[in-house]
């Protein structure tokens, strides 16, 4: 019987385990968890404070997942070392786990600049998991001045749990626009109006030099006072446990399309990984959910023994609310521009006879056909692209094409 052990707890992590037990039902799978609860979606933590779902919906699973899959877990515990040689995991209580097969599902963990003073600041928080959400809410008073540094998806997805708990709330950055990351000049330029339409206050192209207490003295020359404070400034991929193992690492740790690394019978999945963009064919930590279930469920395949086992589609991907605008982006911008200002603003890319990018703010209901071109690599030729452009429709596709792509005959 074959002995599998899961460091973590996340989508990967589950992706593993449905990958592990769709070729083999029977063997041991133990799965060790920094946290004390059961699986959950990171991405809702914002609605949790908004009151918008509850812990019982934000399970990523059924509460019967472990029983149903024949799951030991640890809860509370990390991986302090890995040992390839003896085929082992020693954990941070001292107790050690014998493996056939490891996952190292790991993810990545909130990067915190140098500030001067930060250790002066007594009610300071991340945002990245479920017991960050929790200590935050319990600090928040209708009163409560909060102060966001980084104007990304933490930050901003922070920002909007937190508006009607708190009595002001500014966000600073040092990049000239909002979501930075995912968005070009012109659509950020879309959602900083709207952010601040509701509340927001923005100050950018600025950062944090130091603190005093409960005051924040930029760079600038400015000073922010505030009572709380939230750093949302970026993540770094967990890649120590592989490194120090002797492991091949870059941003993220290296893995090939099986999902293996470098280390004997040694998986990685997730955020902690770096993978080929299947757009622009550069490798990249790409950290993002679907990225990271469709890795652990290749892994837990080709762990399980399946040698066809592989995930090549990998691409960079967001989809986010704000305030009540969808905002949905995808590959890479590059090349030419098709632009659109009805029900909102899109932005199409394409090179190379090919769609290559986009980005959506608005209607995002039939973004699913734009991504499908992108992932698949679709001849701009092959389909009435004018018509794409214009309106996300199956009957912009050659007969030929939507059976091919999308299983559709008519």
């Amino acid at each position: 019987m074959s002995k599998y052990v899961i460091i973590g707890n996340s989508a990967a992590a589950i992706g593993c385990v449905e990958g592990i037990r769709s070729v083999d039902s029977t063997g041991d799978i133990t799965i060790v968890s920094s946290e004390e609860h059961h699986v959950y979606s990171r991405p809702l933590i914002s609605y949790l404070l908004q009151k918008k779902t509850d812990l019982k919906r934000m399970k990523y699973r059924p509460e019967s997942f472990y029983d149903e899959n024949h799951c030991d877990i640890i809860y509370k515990n990390t991986a302090a070392s890995i040992d390839p040689e003896k085929k082992s995991v020693y954990l941070s209580t001292g107790r050690s786990l014998s493996y056939e097969k490891l996952l190292v599902a790991v993810g990545s963990s909130p990067f915190i600049p140098p500030m001067a003073g930060l250790e002066s600041v007594p009610k300071r928080f991340a945002f990245s998991c479920l017991d960050d959400a929790l200590a935050l809410e319990k600090a928040l008073t209708p009163t409560s001045r909060v102060l966001i540094i980084g104007a990304g998806l933490i930050g901003l997805k922070c920002a909007e749990g937190i508006s009607g708990m708190a009595g002001s709330i500014t966000i600073v950055d040092m990049s000239p626009r909002v979501l930075s990351s995912i968005l070009d000049e012109d659509s950020s330029k879309i959602v900083q109006q709207h952010l601040e339409e509701h509340g927001l206050k923005l100050i950018l192209s600025d950062s944090v030099d130091s603190f005093a207490g409960g005051r924040a003295i930029l760079k600038s020359g400015q000073s922010v006072d505030f009572d709380i404070l939230v750093t949302a400034v970026g993540v770094r991929a967990n890649i120590s446990l592989v490194k120090d193992a002797g492991g091949e690492c870059g941003r993220g740790i290296t893995i090939d399309s099986s999902c293996k690394t470098s280390l004997p019978e040694v998986y990685a999945a997730g955020d902690c990984t770096e993978s080929v963009d299947v757009v622009t064919g550069q490798t990249r930590v790409m950290a993002l959910l679907p990225n990271a279930y469709m890795q652990g469920y290749c892994a837990g395949r080709s762990m399980a023994g399946d040698a066809e086992a592989g995930f090549t589609n990998a691409m960079p991907m967001n989809s986010i609310g704000l305030f009540g605008l969808h905002i949905m982006t995808a590959g890479s911008y590059e090349g030419e521009t098709y632009d659109s200002y009805d029900n909102g603003f899109k932005r199409l890319f394409y090179k190379d006879n090919r769609l290559v990018g986009f980005i959506i703010a608005g209607d995002t209901s039939k973004t699913g056909i734009y991504t499908s071109l992108i992932r698949n690599r679709v001849p701009l030729d092959t389909i009435d692209f004018p018509l794409i452009c214009e309106r996300p429709t199956l009957m912009a596709f050659s007969k030929e094409t939507r059976k091919e792509f999308l299983g559709c005959a008519r």
